[in-house]
């Protein structure tokens, strides 16, 4: 059954002063068909409390192809520590191709980051949304000034939801800080990607990803070669489009 947008926003209001167990417990529930998205310290936590319900849950990720080395072994520390499955997603081997022949392997230094994120992000997510209901991702509040500042714990998702299918999107740790995610981690034991002790915060594709200086704001880390206050690789649109 759709939703409206008031349905989604008494949603929203009903859900946005709970724990994220709460609001991840709520997803599940409603959602039979809905997976969580994975790459980062944020999705672990969302993951670690997932297997802490007791409830059936899936996971998927985006391979683009270009991730470190650290992040395949995180993946795979997940996989095995929580005996889960995750589901993985690639770019069409054509449009890659076609791209990197074209414009060489580094095109996004000069003309921005965002042919290639539609081409090895947007679009496998846009073919794995198309088979689910409902997503969770680890979106936080505080992770970009620009971008985030407004998001939802329950929204519908104007960027990738189409005529045939609506699709609903959780961000439970909308309103947590990184250091409750941290203190979360620290905590529960809960694996992380090794880059994080070498200075990365926010880990994507590695040309495009370097640690930051005390004091810098995490996203300062991603895209650094572009302007600072709208840095979204196209996964979260709806931040930018605000639809």
């Amino acid at each position: 059954m759709s939703l409206t947008q008031a349905d989604a926003q008494a949603w929203n209001s009903e859900l946005e002063s709970k724990s994220p167990q709460d609001i991840l417990a709520a997803a599940l529930d409603k959602y039979d068909n809905l997976a969580i998205s994975f790459s980062g310290a944020e999705d672990v936590v969302l993951v670690d409390m997932a297997a802490k319900l007791g409830k059936s849950f899936r996971v998927f990720t985006l391979d683009t192809g270009r991730l470190h080395p650290e992040t395949y072994r995180f993946l795979e520390k997940v996989r095995t520590h929580y005996g889960i499955k995750i589901e993985a997603t690639f770019p069409e081997v054509a449009q890659v191709e076609a791209m990197v022949n074209e414009k060489g392997m580094f095109s996004f230094y000069q003309d921005d980051h965002k042919e290639c994120c539609a081409v090895r992000k947007v679009g496998p997510l846009r073919r794995k949304l198309s088979t689910l209901s409902a997503w969770v991702t680890g979106q936080r509040k505080d992770q970009s000034p620009g971008t985030r500042v407004d998001i939802p714990v329950v929204q519908i998702d104007g960027a990738f939801s189409t005529e045939s299918n609506q699709l609903i999107k959780f961000n439970p740790l909308a309103n947590w800080s990184s250091q409750q995610v941290w203190a979360y981690i620290r905590s529960n034991e809960v694996p992380y990607n090794e880059l994080h002790e070498k200075g990365f915060i926010s880990i994507g594709c590695e040309p495009c990803t370097r640690p930051v200086l005390p004091n810098q704001h995490e996203r300062e880390g991603r895209w650094w070669w572009e302007e600072a206050t709208a840095k979204e690789c196209g996964l979260h649109a709806i931040n930018v489009d605000k639809k």
